[in-house]
């Protein structure tokens, strides 16, 4: 089944989670989550760090949309993209650490590659 996951929620509860996480990612450079989300939130991340790369205002107004903190998008543009400019692509890693607690779900730890 082609096209992006659901992960049990609305569209608009989808959308404000990967929000969420993709700028609680550039905040602190890695977040646990599951496995499925966390292919989410990366192809997100990913996304908005080529877009901060070139530093314009339009680029800025594109990942402000999305972004849902200043100063994270501050620290993007300033910080993360530029540490990636002669990168192309692969800006973030999986690393899966076993089954949670409880339900058992498998878990991940992405974070932004040094």
């Amino acid at each position: 089944m082609p096209g992006t996951r659901k992960l049990g929620r609305t569209s608009d509860q989808r959308k404000a989670m990967l929000r969420a996480m993709v700028t609680f990612l550039y905040e602190n450079g890695k977040i646990e989550t599951t496995v499925t989300r966390a292919k989410e939130v990366r192809a997100m991340a990913e996304k908005y760090i080529t877009v901060a790369k070139n530093d314009n205002l339009s680029s800025r107004r594109q990942v402000l949309g999305f972004v849902t903190k200043e100063d994270v998008v501050v620290k993007l543009f300033n910080e993360i993209a530029p540490s990636y400019k002669d990168r192309n692509g692969g800006y973030t890693r999986i690393v899966k650490t076993g089954p949670r607690r409880g339900d058992a779900a498998p878990m991940a730890i992405i974070e932004l590659v040094k």
